[in-house]
């Protein structure tokens, strides 16, 4: 588990083909790396990767068919800078919010825009994933836990303070610009519970407002 705080910038450091996935490096400069684990978890853009080999200054992580499908990982180039996390301990300050690092989808940014010192950053996803994102909620966008300043049809809005545009990679997004999406995990998990009646998978309706009021979620009255 992560909290969608980031700790450093990473640099893709080499970008392998095996066998139809890929093997990744990334380099980072630094010590705060040096007591780094194989079989320890980090995640990377939002990506929760493990680590399978390191050196000095760098390390390498699998990459599976399933996590390029749904990640941005499959278009990263040597050179690209990454936002880096490594995973929580227990007496870890939660500063974000819980995040799996298990992408859900992929974005994109369609708007940049000046508010005061901050950037109001307007990013469109696909409906499977909006239904997910709440106003004043939670969402990860390459592995930074933002708050949700508002939500439309097809896309959402967020602030991004000073230190996080210079602290992330975020600070050199631009329209078009692809993202990795973690919606909050406490609304998959209620969907699904909400899905299924009688204990059984797959029998229910979904989630709507007559099952939330059921539920006891929504007031009745």
């Amino acid at each position: 588990m992560f909290t969608g705080i980031v700790e450093d910038i990473g640099r893709i450091a080499g970008v392998e083909g095996r066998g139809g996935d890929l093997r990744l490096t990334i380099a980072v400069a630094g010590p705060a790396y040096d007591d780094l684990r194989l079989g320890e978890s980090i995640a990377v853009n939002g990506v929760c990767l493990t680590v399978a080999d390191r050196g000095d200054g760098q390390w390498s992580a699998d990459v599976s068919l399933e996590t390029l499908s749904c990640t941005t990982c499959a278009g990263w180039r040597v050179g690209d800078r990454v936002n880096l996390e490594r995973a929580l301990l227990p007496q870890t300050r939660l500063g974000g919010h819980l995040v799996s690092g298990h992408v859900d989808g992929v974005g994109r940014v369609v708007g940049l825009e000046d508010a005061a010192r901050s950037t109001c950053m307007t990013i469109t996803a696909s409906e499977v994933l909006m239904r997910y994102i709440a106003a004043k909620g939670s969402v990860c966008v390459d592995g930074v836990s933002l708050t949700v300043n508002a939500v439309g049809a097809t896309d959402f809005t967020v602030n991004i303070v000073p230190h996080t545009l210079q602290r992330t990679v975020i600070g050199a997004y631009q329209a078009g610009t692809r993202v990795n999406l973690e919606v909050d995990i406490l609304a998959r998990y209620l969907e699904r519970l909400l899905a299924c009646r009688d204990g059984r998978a797959g029998t229910g309706g979904g989630v709507t407002i007559e099952r939330l009021r059921e539920h006891g979620y929504i007031d009745a009255t």
